[in-house]
C-alpha cells in the first residue's frame, strides 16, 4: 500500500468518524466536502466528534471539490446514495491507475462506482455505525455496531485485508468478508425499517415498538428479503435484523427480530434515523430513491410485487415535497397493504 494520503469524499456522519479516527491513528487522509463552512472548521479549529462512543478534536486537511488537486491511490466515497453519480463526476479524475474507491454508504453504490471505474478498482464496504453530521466541524458518534468490507467477487485480497485493518481503527469488530453483497442486501432490508420510523416524529425503537404497525415492518422486510433472494444473494444478519425471520414471512421469528432492533437501537444517542433527520431538520430530500426506489424497480424487472416498499416511497416524497407531514398515521396507511 502508498503512503499517499486517504482521500475521503464526503466528510459528513460516515466519512468524518472515518477521517478522524484514522488521522488520530497516524494514517495521512484528506477529507473533500461540498459545505465551505465544514471544510474550513475541519482544517481550521478540527472536526469535533461528540457522544458517548469518545469524544475528541482532530485537525484534518479537507478542501472543497474544486481546491482538490493530485491523484489519490485509496478513496473513500462517503456521500448520500442519491449523490453518488455526481461524486463520481468530480472524483473520478482523482484517481491513480490501479487506485480503488472504497463505497462507505447506504445502498448498492457498489454497482454504478464499478460501472464507472471497474469492478477491479471498487471495493465494497458495510457501515451500520450511528453517527449525525450536527454542524459545521461538528459530529455525533452515537453508537458501536457492525462494519464489514470485502471485494465484489468474494475473493479475499491483500487490499481488502489492508481495508480491514482501517477499518478496524474505527471498529474493533469490523469483519473481513466473502460475501459483501450478503451484508449490503441485509442492510436495505433494515435500512427499509428505519424509512418506515422517518415517516414519524418517534424515535427509531418507539416506532418499531408499537404493536399495530408491526404487520408494516413485517412486510417491509420480507419484500426486501424476497428481492434478495431473486437477485441470489444471501443476506447476513447484523445487530438485530434476521434475514431468514422476514424472508421466509415467519410470525415468530420477525417478532423476536424486531423486539431485538428497538432493544439495540435503545441504546445509542442517535435516537433517530438520518432519514428523520434529512426530513425533519436539514430539510432536504432522502435516499429513498436510490435505496427502497432502487428495490420497487428491482421488483417489476422480476415480476414481484412489492406494494408496501412502493407505498412508502411516495409517503416519503410527501414529506420531502411539504405535502404531508411526518405522524404515526402515515404508517398506518400501510397496514391494509400487509393483510
Amino acid at each position: 500500500m502508498t503512503d499517499k494520503p486517504i482521500l475521503i469524499w464526503g466528510a459528513g456522519a460516515i466519512g468524518g468518524i472515518l477521517g478522524a479516527y484514522l488521522a488520530r491513528a497516524g494514517h495521512a487522509v484528506h477529507m473533500v466536502d461540498i459545505v465551505e463552512d465544514h471544510v474550513h472548521a475541519m482544517r481550521e479549529k478540527g472536526l469535533a466528534i461528540e457522544g458517548p462512543v469518545e469524544a475528541f478534536t482532530q485537525v484534518l486537511p479537507a478542501s472543497t471539490p474544486s481546491e482538490l488537486e493530485g491523484q489519490f491511490d485509496r478513496i473513500i466515497l462517503a456521500v448520500k446514495a442519491h449523490h453518488t453519480e455526481s461524486a463520481l463526476d468530480m472524483l473520478v479524475p482523482h484517481l491513480a491507475p490501479g487506485g480503488f474507491i472504497l463505497s462507505a454508504q447506504n445502498g448498492l453504490n457498489e454497482i454504478a462506482i464499478s460501472e464507472r471505474v471497474g469492478i477491479e478498482n471498487t471495493v465494497g464496504c458495510f457501515v451500520n455505525y450511528g453517527a449525525d453530521w450536527l454542524e459545521p466541524g461538528r459530529i455525533l458518534y452515537g453508537n458501536r455496531a457492525a462494519v464489514a468490507v470485502g471485494e465484489l467477487d468474494g475473493q479475499v485480497t491483500d487490499r481488502a485485508r489492508a481495508c480491514h485493518a482501517l477499518l478496524q481503527i474505527v471498529e474493533p469488530d469490523a469483519v473481513l468478508t466473502d460475501n459483501i453483497w450478503g451484508y449490503l442486501w441485509g442492510k436495505l432490508g433494515y435500512g427499509a425499517l428505519l424509512f418506515a420510523t422517518a415517516l414519524t416524529p418517534l424515535s427509531m425503537s418507539d416506532a418499531m415498538a408499537r404493536p399495530d404497525d408491526r404487520p408494516v415492518y413485517q412486510a417491509l422486510g420480507h419484500e426486501v428479503m424476497r428481492l434478495a433472494a431473486a437477485q441470489k444473494i444471501k443476506p447476513l444478519g447484523f445487530n438485530g435484523f434476521d434475514p431468514d425471520a422476514f424472508r421466509t414471512a415467519d410470525p415468530a421469528g420477525m417478532a423476536v427480530s424486531l423486539d431485538a432492533m428497538v432493544d439495540h437501537n435503545r441504546h445509542t444517542a442517535k435516537t433517530h434515523s438520518g432519514i428523520w433527520r434529512d426530513l425533519a431538520v436539514r430539510k432536504r430530500r432522502t435516499e429513498v430513491d436510490a435505496q427502497v426506489g432502487l428495490l420497487v424497480g428491482l421488483g417489476r424487472k422480476h415480476g414481484i410485487e412489492t406494494p408496501t416498499l412502493a407505498r412508502m416511497v411516495e409517503l416519503i416524497h410527501d414529506i420531502e415535497e411539504g405535502r404531508r407531514e411526518q405522524s404515526p398515521d402515515l404508517v398506518k396507511l400501510m397496514v391494509p397493504l400487509c393483510i
